[in-house]
């Protein structure tokens, strides 16, 4: 807290700086990160406060204020927890916001349909927390469902608890798109990016995009503006193509395209960097499709299991309602284990 407190004092003076302004991009970077740490520092001694005031209640051994004391307990227990999973979370971009990607695999209609399931489950899990959350892009099955889809999670820590879901999600299921209702295998791919606030982390040269723009389209293919609002940019150098069509403005859905093109620029240079140290190392593998992260079996029995942990519930429905807290709690212990060993 007190290091926490001594950058809080050194981005003030920054900011008292007579030149803070003469580049706004970093002006806007440093208050936003002056504002995420001074509401965590607010956060923290907010609750050790709450702790003071229920050892005071505790103290004054009143029957009638034991059912409050045990509530008021009972919810701080809940937020140490919460406060601990935040402590395994030490990534460079963890406490960022997030964009989070959702791609129909094998399994046609039921594929479609089960990204549409995996969205609500992750709005769920956002709402929970009290996440705000953004459809910035979506493409309609042709019968069912979602081909792919993009949400902004804005929210503290958002991409340090994504990046858990990162990789491929099998569900097993009677299909409700099979005549003879038989059981169906079904895989979509979920990208967890985070979203970048500085411009320098990537720079974008202007002459390397190819900007199209087209009308945006509703489910079964129809149009739904009268004019080209929706775009499409293509990042020539890397071949890397992003598309935006929710917003209603044909500026707004570009700066929304350059946004998600920032995030997957990041992305593919953290996965270069670590390709190459994992290469020195001998330890490179290229993830592919058929390396499933978590299954889903709806039938015949019910079971969640992520494959990377062990981690496993038998109360399906629960999950995708959003109870995704013990896989992500999983996962991180996981990853602070191998980074020891």
């Amino acid at each position: 807290m007190d290091a926490k407190q001594a950058r809080l004092a050194d981005l003030d003076a920054q900011m008292q700086a007579p030149d803070f302004w003469d580049d706004p991009q970093r002006a806007r970077a440093v208050m936003q990160q002056r504002a995420r740490l001074q509401a965590e520092l607010d956060a923290w001694q907010r609750w050790e406060q709450r702790w003071r005031d229920a050892y005071e209640l505790a103290a004054l051994d009143d029957p009638d204020l034991v059912a409050e004391l045990e509530d008021e307990v009972a919810a701080l227990a809940r937020e140490l927890r919460q406060r601990e999973l935040q402590a395994m979370l030490a990534g460079p971009y963890d406490r960022h916001d997030a964009l989070l990607s959702i791609h129909a695999g094998a399994g046609g209609t039921d594929a479609h349909d089960w990204v549409e399931m995996l969205l609500r489950m992750y709005l769920r899990w956002a709402e929970r927390r009290g996440y705000e959350t953004e459809i910035l892009d979506q493409v309609p099955g042709e019968e069912a469902g979602i081909k792919s889809v993009t949400v902004a999670v804005n929210g503290p820590w958002a991409y340090g608890y994504l990046k858990a879901e990162k990789g491929v999600h099998r569900l097993v299921r009677l299909s409700p798109f099979d005549a003879a209702h038989r059981r169906h295998t079904s895989f979509a791919l979920v990208e967890v990016l985070p979203q970048v606030e500085d411009d320098a982390e990537v720079a974008i040269n202007p002459k390397d995009l190819k900007i199209e723009t087209f009308r945006a389209s509703s489910a079964g293919g129809q149009n739904v503006q009268k004019n080209a609002t929706a775009v499409r940019i293509t990042h020539l150098p890397t071949g890397i193509v992003v598309s935006c069509q929710n917003e209603r403005s044909l500026t707004q859905n570009k700066n929304t395209a350059l946004r998600v093109l920032k995030a997957r620029l990041l992305e593919r240079k953290r996965q270069e960097q670590a390709e190459q140290m994992a290469a020195l190392k001998g330890e490179y593998q290229k993830a592919e499709w058929g390396s499933q992260i978590r299954s889903y079996v709806l039938h015949p029995y019910q079971m969640v299991k992520d494959h990377r942990t062990g981690y496993e519930v038998g109360n399906a429905q629960a999950v995708l309602d959003g109870d995704l807290d013990g896989f992500i709690e999983a996962y991180l212990q996981q990853r602070i284990a191998d980074t020891a060993a």
